[in-house]
């Protein structure tokens, strides 16, 4: 069972988790919803599309001007506490490595702390035990947040991945953070070149042999567009395979940009498994 917020979700049932950048230099849609209105625009159809979490990011992952503590609660303790206010029963998170900043969020209504660095900042996982919030310990390969892979190698990269990801979660059980609501995610990208991000990938099933519910960051990503030569608005279909990949071999949450896409995806996954009956049943019976 993982359980965040006001929800709980069994144990085949496939979580997405929309993400909306309150930033002016997202990689992805460079700033359509760092204004108030596109972004709350944005959570509305992401909500009526199937998302049942909304993350929400202040500081863009790659280099960039810098983005103080200060900035980033200005850009998502407003907006959070508006979302809580439209949508009661949505899951929120928020994507940040600063323990302050995790706190501002918290009291504003956030359920959710997404740390995709890696546990930089230990008390993020202190703040989360403190408000009952949920956590995400990603792998990061012990990256400096907002820095790109150089020259990184892993004697075994799913045993790193392991390791952290899993020293991370525990730790955060120990401090208070309940079980149910911790996810581990092997951070495709952050601290990885493209064939570690695709061996992460084939290996997946062995994060969910652990235990903790996976989640996997997949949505237009460098390791997509490197694998098919691709720039950012052409990695979709590579997005959508690798995200069918993940959900057969065990994801549970996907933080994704393209909602309806995704859920049409992960809806079949479920399916073809025999954990969801098809829609409609008219095929042989007329």
């Amino acid at each position: 069972m993982l359980r965040l917020g006001r929800r709980e979700f069994g144990p085949h049932e496939p979580v997405i988790m929309a993400i909306v950048n309150r930033t002016p230099d997202s990689f992805y849609d460079q700033g359509a919803t760092f204004r108030d209105e596109p972004a709350l625009a944005r959570v509305e159809q992401a909500v009526a599309e199937g998302a049942a979490i909304i993350d929400i990011g202040g500081v863009k992952a790659g280099p960039g001007e810098e983005v103080t503590a200060e900035e980033e609660a200005r850009r998502t303790v407003g907006f959070v506490a508006e979302v809580r206010r439209r949508h009661p029963d949505v899951v929120i998170s928020v994507d940040t490595w600063r323990a302050d900043v995790g706190e501002a969020v918290c009291e504003a209504g956030a359920d959710v702390l997404n740390d995709a660095w890696g546990g930089v900042d230990p008390g993020l996982a202190e703040v989360a035990a403190k408000y009952g919030a949920g956590l995400v310990c990603t792998h990061a390969g012990g990256a400096e947040p907002r820095t790109r892979p150089h020259r990184v190698a892993y004697e075994d990269v799913m045993a790193d991945i392991l390791r952290v990801t899993v020293g991370l979660a525990e730790r955060a059980a120990s401090l208070g953070v309940r079980r149910d609501a911790i996810m581990i995610d092997p951070g495709h990208d952050f601290g990885k070149n493209t064939r570690h991000s695709l061996e992460a990938t084939r290996r997946l099933g062995e994060m969910a042999e652990t235990g903790w519910p996976v989640l996997v960051s997949l949505s237009n990503k460098d390791f997509v567009g490197e694998t098919l030569d691709r720039p950012v608005k052409e990695r979709v279909l590579g997005t959508l395979a690798t995200t069918a990949v993940s959900a057969w071999l065990g994801a549970r949450v996907y933080r994704v940009h393209e909602v309806a896409e995704t859920r049409q995806v992960l809806d079949m996954v479920a399916s073809i498994a025999g954990h969801r009956a098809p829609a409609v049943a008219r095929r042989g019976l007329a």
